[in-house]
């Protein structure tokens, strides 16, 4: 159940790849449709999802199993 990120491969197309993984899980031509298929990994693992700019840094994340339980407030 490792986190999947979305991010860029460097010639244009976007990477699926699972945290510590040395290769893509997928490789894909545009963002979106990587987007795509990292959410339905994610969801499938109940993992992070983690979505990464062309430049390389974070622009967003879900969670699909990390969240807390039910918090008192």
């Amino acid at each position: 159940m490792s986190d999947q990120h979305v991010l860029p491969d460097g010639k244009g197309g976007w990477n699926v790849k699972g945290a510590g993984n040395s290769r893509a899980t997928v490789h894909l031509d545009n963002k979106a449709e990587a987007e795509k298929r990292a959410r339905e990994i994610s969801k499938n693992q109940h993992s992070e999802l983690v979505i990464h700019n062309r430049d390389g840094k974070i622009s967003r994340k879900d969670s699909h199993g990390h969240d807390p339980r039910s918090i008192k407030g």
